[in-house]
């Protein structure tokens, strides 16, 4: 976005990106009140509002999480721990119910997290969520019928981010304490899934010089960085773990094995590269990847499973997962 105030470019970003989530907001709500969107349509039992973590005063919805269970199977069941997506400044767990009823359909225990949401909790409030979901899971997956063992951590947009951040911190011993947390706790994703993802929030210029993705586009991913990371900050500095990309792209050899991962976007999704990227990052630590481009496809496309292409990539993804998590397809 070009203006020659700064902070008239801010709040044209927090105003675009506030009408985008609300745009989604709306309609995942509407397409909730739908017979087809009914949990027990699907065989599927829903338990909401769980506290992960102590409420925060005025606060109250950001640490909970909803459970999805697929009734009438045997457990211990394959778990995904979702991490929503939203420019790490909006949208829910609520506005994802079709992340959660997808995974639970499939045989998997879900468990979709809300967490702390920027500008009022920067980095790393939302990072530092997702490794104590991430701990979370594994201490309770069992209480629900779940097999710690075998944790699925997915999300999409900056909700892959954030995904990618567990993966990071389970398999590199790291200084921040949040994510020695994690590795602490002494398990790895059984696979990791990340779609479409903002991989790396620093320098957001680096998708128009590749390319034009339009302003509206453009806008929206500088609010990612200037919302999360802040507006004093340099773009093109040492970000840490809001840039997993680039801390596996430097990274020495992992203390883990990095988990297999699947990774989806659309080929007109403006984030594009940070998949290739990281595709290719991944797989030069060892890791079993399986990336998936879907041509024509724009930014999060398969949260609309009335598209083709978004149930083949769920097909895609789930048959990768089935793999290494062991789920097991369910009669429809």
């Amino acid at each position: 976005m070009h203006t020659d105030s700064p902070r008239l470019a801010v709040l044209g970003r927090d105003t675009l990106a506030g009408l985008l989530n609300q745009g989604f907001a709306r309609s995942s709500r509407a397409a909730r009140l739908l017979p087809v969107a009914r949990p027990d349509r699907h065989g599927v039992a829903l338990e909401s509002n769980v506290a992960w973590r102590a409420p925060l005063p005025g606060e109250p919805d950001a640490h909970l999480l909803d459970v999805y269970r697929p009734v009438g199977t045997a457990g211990p069941l394959p778990v995904v721990l979702y991490l929503h997506g939203g420019g790490f400044r909006g949208l829910d767990k609520d506005t994802h119910w079709v992340m959660g009823l997808g995974f639970a359909r499939a045989g998997y225990l879900v468990f979709n997290v809300n967490y702390r949401l920027a500008p009022r909790h920067r980095f790393p409030a939302a990072a530092e969520d997702a490794c104590e979901a991430w701990i979370w899971a594994v201490r309770n997956a069992a209480r629900y019928g779940g097999d710690p063992a075998r944790i699925v951590v997915a999300g999409e947009s900056a909700g892959a981010n954030l995904a990618a951040v567990v993966g990071v911190a389970t398999a590199w011993r790291r200084d921040e304490p949040w994510a020695r947390a994690a590795y602490d706790e002494g398990v790895v994703p059984c696979a990791l899934a990340p779609a479409c993802g903002i991989l790396q929030v620093s320098d957001p210029g680096r998708f128009v010089r590749r390319r034009p993705i339009g302003r509206i586009a453009n806008a929206v991913i500088e609010g990612c960085f200037y919302g999360y990371v802040g507006d004093r900050e340099d773009p093109h500095g040492d970000h840490g773990l809001a840039d997993p990309l680039v801390v596996v792209e430097r990274a020495p050899p992992p203390d883990r094995a990095v988990a297999p991962t699947f990774l989806s976007v659309g080929t007109r999704d403006p984030l594009l590269d940070d998949t290739r990227r990281f595709a290719a990052a991944l797989t030069g630590h060892g890791a079993s990847v399986e990336a998936r481009y879907y041509p024509g496809m724009e930014h999060a496309f398969h949260a609309w499973l009335v598209r083709p292409q978004a149930r083949q990539c769920w097909a895609d993804q789930l048959g990768f997962l089935g793999r290494y998590s062991g789920a097991q397809a369910r009669p429809r």
